[in-house]
This record gives C-alpha cells, structure tokens and sequence, in this order.
C-alpha cells in the first residue's frame, strides 16, 4: 500500500464520521479480544475522561486476534502475546501479565496455593482458538495434555471451565475482568509470562490516538518496570 493510500483511507475514515475539524466529535474506539487491560482499564479510562474530556473513548470487544484492528473496526487495539502484524501498523509495549491457571472452584486442584503446567496435563485444556495466548504448545511434548476443548471467545472459556469440563491458562488480566464464583485463578509458575502491546495503523484513524498511546504510557511505566523484573526480563538500556 502506498504513502497516498494510507493518507487516503484515514482522510476518508476521519471524514466518514462528519467532519474533520475536532477531535472530540467523535468517539476513540479501544479494542480488546479480552480483558482490556485488566486491572488497568479503568484507571486509563478515568484518567483519560479527566484529561481528555471533550473526546470521549469507545471500549470495544472483538472476537478477533488484532482486535478489530485489521479490519478498522477500532482504532487502537490491545494484543497480547505474538502477532502478525500488517506492515503499517505501530506497536508499543505496555507490561508483562503473569500466567495463570483457571480451574472450577471445586477442583481438588484448589487445595494447592500455586500450580504448574504438570498439575493441569490430566484434564482437558479450554483453547481460545481465535485469540487466546495459550496452546498445547506450551507443554512439552512428552508431558502434554491429551485433550482441548475449543472456544471462540472468553465467555465460553469461562463457562467450560466453571462447568468443571476443562481448566484453562489465561493472564492476571483475566483474574481480574472475570471474576467467576464457579473458577478459582491460580498462579502458574512455571511459564513466561505474556507481552502486552498497544497497537495503531499509520497515519492513525483518529487524531487522538498519540495522545492515549502518551497516556497509557505514562499510566503504566511504573507497571512495566515492575512486570519486567517479576518475568525476569532485564530492563532496556
């Protein structure tokens, strides 16, 4: 895609909504395939109404591994883990989110205070195939789970495992968006802990998208650093 057609298709994007001539008009559409950012969503979210109050933001799930961001449903996106990314898009990372594993509240697997990827090979695994960050491949080959049941979004993860049909690894974040009476999060401590990024095309669809990219990392530097250091990942210089 060229230089012009880029400026063209944002023209045109920013046009569509009925002018060009504020910011404000018109909402900044945040998309997530899950969680958002955790525990970390509303405090973005307040602090932007607070600085940013004449342009309201629009949260958005979308049951797609770019979040709706392929596709320009959203205008920035939150993707966790590894993807594949088109050619015009800027990425930043925000933090790391620990691993966890999802069992039904009463699995005899409660009964212990923290799991590893071991304790989980007897039981069926709840596989998000369209945006999930956890595979069989993060087992080894010769201690892998014999079994997946497969989920195309993270209600449906949820249900399974709370119905007692399989247990699941996800992140802190999912701990913290979907907290469930029938699923206890437990820390998983023997797996890398999964990259969070926030993700735009160039030239962005909406002008206000540098000022967010600014603001979450301004919000979550501290948690960054933090988060680097708990996944033993040494600081940039």
């Amino acid at each position: 895609m060229t230089v012009e057609l880029r400026h063209l298709r944002a023209f045109l994007a920013i046009a569509a909504e009925g002018t060009i001539t504020r910011a404000g008009t018109w909402p900044l559409r945040i998309g997530h395939a899950w969680s958002a950012l955790g525990e970390h969503t509303t405090p973005l979210l307040r602090l932007w109404k607070q600085e940013h109050p004449d342009t309201p933001v629009q949260l958005l799930r979308v049951d797609d591994r770019l979040a709706g961001l392929g596709h320009g449903t959203v205008d920035v996106a939150v993707i966790r883990g590894e993807a594949d990314l088109p050619a015009e898009v800027d990425t930043v990372l925000l933090l790391f989110e620990a691993r966890v594993a999802a069992v039904a509240a009463d699995s005899p697997l409660t009964r212990k205070a923290r799991l590893t990827l071991h304790d989980l090979v007897a039981e069926p695994i709840a596989v998000n195939t369209i945006a999930g960050t956890a595979t069989l491949d993060l087992w080894p080959a010769d201690d892998a789970p014999n079994a997946t049941v497969e989920v195309a979004n993270t209600d449906d993860w949820i249900a399974a495992i709370a119905a007692g049909h399989a247990v699941g690894v996800t992140t802190t974040a999912t701990a913290a968006t979907y907290p469930n009476p029938a699923v206890t999060y437990l820390p998983l401590i023997d797996v890398p802990a999964v990259p969070v990024h926030l993700t735009w095309r160039q030239p962005p669809s909406h002008p206000a998208v540098p000022d967010l990219v600014n603001l979450a990392r301004r919000l979550l530097l501290g948690e960054r650093t933090r988060s680097r250091a708990a996944a033993g990942i040494p600081s940039p210089p």
